[in-house]
């Protein structure tokens, strides 16, 4: 028994080394690059242990994971040197982005300078949100949906906003309308994972915005069942137990209303036929309307705030699709139950976490955050632009968003909620 144990271990090792030779080899996204040197990655109960009455075939599995795991801290110790000589480039000079997008040019940019130190006060802010995150997850009377479900049931399709930079061991989750066109300049600086004619970026300002928004820039996690079939999923929790894992939030009702005003105060074509032609006919009972963005802009044809919350709250919407990312509730883009993180930056103080974060990655020295827009939607705006929207739907809204708000440790709008 013991000899066919073996002798079926050894096959299913043999086999794996062969495809991740293949992988090393042949992969042209550097995934091979399995070297970490983060400051603060530690490793993190994915579930419960095995127990020994698990079949044969489980404990195969496991004995894989435990190779692949060996393989990652070998490929620490070899591309260790690597990675520090790397660290200790100089920092490359700054230059203005030239603001050709619409959206850039009406938001424009803060370029006063503001520097940021860790402290003791940014390490226990640091605490604080994860614990109150643990918390609340823990928390089986605190209750949303899909919050039970375990990693290995969230779908493939759910995991496009995990972005994975293989070359520093980090993983960013990125929630729209929170800096994540930034944050992602700062990811493909870090993976290297676009030239410009045949050198990569070194400042993140010099990216044009729609590289940093072309999905086939970026690893993300949804991709690996592509590349590595039936050992994705053992990939993945390998490096969500090596790799430095952070995600940024916002206040989830002012992050509604930067959505409302980049998407449907601006124009723009896809979001105009995807959603603004149908709100316009469903809750303003248009007909006949434009084909173009435009001639409806011309025609006075603009979807209003209170068009947009209806559509939100209309249960036909998810019916017919799922939230668009630009609205959809950041525990759903991110998972945070099912993934432990461990940093949790917000908006509403990015400076002073953006600084702390490189720093904590050891990565400051080769870039800076880019800087703020100078009229980012703000949290004293939230009464005027919810004064013509009526209390049941706020407080139905309210609902709709309760998770993101507490898991993220934002107070309930009691203002909002209340005659």
């Amino acid at each position: 028994m013991t000899k066919a144990r073996l002798f079926r271990l050894s096959v299913v090792l043999g086999s794996v080394f062969m495809i991740l030779l293949i992988i090393v080899y042949w992969d042209n996204v550097g995934t091979a690059h399995f070297y970490l040197h983060t400051s603060f990655s530690r490793p993190h109960a994915l579930g419960t242990p095995p127990t020994a009455a698990q079949d044969e075939d489980h404990e195969g599995l496991l004995d894989v994971d435990e190779f692949l795991e060996k393989l990652l801290s070998s490929g620490l110790r070899q591309n260790g040197p690597l990675n520090r000589k790397m660290e200790q480039a100089p920092l490359q000079g700054s230059s203005r982005p030239v603001l050709g997008n619409l959206e850039e040019n009406v938001r424009g940019y803060d370029w006063s300078t503001r520097i940021a130190r860790v402290s003791l006060d940014q390490e226990k802010l640091q605490a604080e949100r994860r614990r109150t995150l643990r918390e609340f997850c823990a928390n089986s009377s605190f209750a949303f949906p899909a919050k039970e479900r375990s990693f290995d049931d969230i779908p493939n399709y759910e995991l496009n906003h995990l972005i994975v930079d293989d070359r520093h061991g980090i993983i960013y989750c990125y929630v729209p309308k929170v800096a994540c066109t930034n944050w992602k300049r700062v990811m493909i600086v870090l993976s290297e994972s676009l030239l410009d004619q045949g050198i990569p970026y070194r400042d993140p300002l010099d990216i044009p915005r729609e590289h940093v928004h072309n999905s086939s820039t970026h690893l993300t996690f949804n991709k690996f069942w592509r590349r590595y079939g039936k050992f994705s999923r053992h990939l993945m929790k390998i490096k969500l137990k090596k790799y430095t894992k952070f995600l940024f939030v916002r206040d989830p009702f002012v992050r509604l209303i930067s959505a409302f005003r980049s998407k449907f105060e601006l124009e723009n074509e896809e979001f105009y036929r995807r959603f603004a032609i149908p709100m316009l006919k469903l809750y303003s009972n248009h007909t006949n309307l434009p084909t173009s963005v435009s001639e409806a802009f011309r025609a006075g044809l603009k979807v209003s705030f209170p068009d947009f919350i209806q559509y939100l709250l209309d249960p036909r919407t998810e019916k017919m699709a799922p939230f668009n990312e630009h609205w959809r509730q950041a525990y759903r883009l991110c998972h945070p139950c099912q993934i432990d993180y461990d940093f949790v930056g917000k908006l509403e103080t990015v400076n002073e976490d953006a600084a702390h974060l490189l720093q904590l990655l050891n990565v400051d020295r080769l870039l800076h955050f880019p800087p703020s827009y100078r009229n980012r939607t703000a949290s004293s705006w939230e009464e005027d632009w919810f004064a013509k929207i009526p209390l049941a739907w706020r407080q139905q809204l309210y609902k709709l968003y309760e998770a993101d708000f507490v898991l993220f440790g934002y107070p309930k709008p009691e203002n909002l909620l209340k005659d």
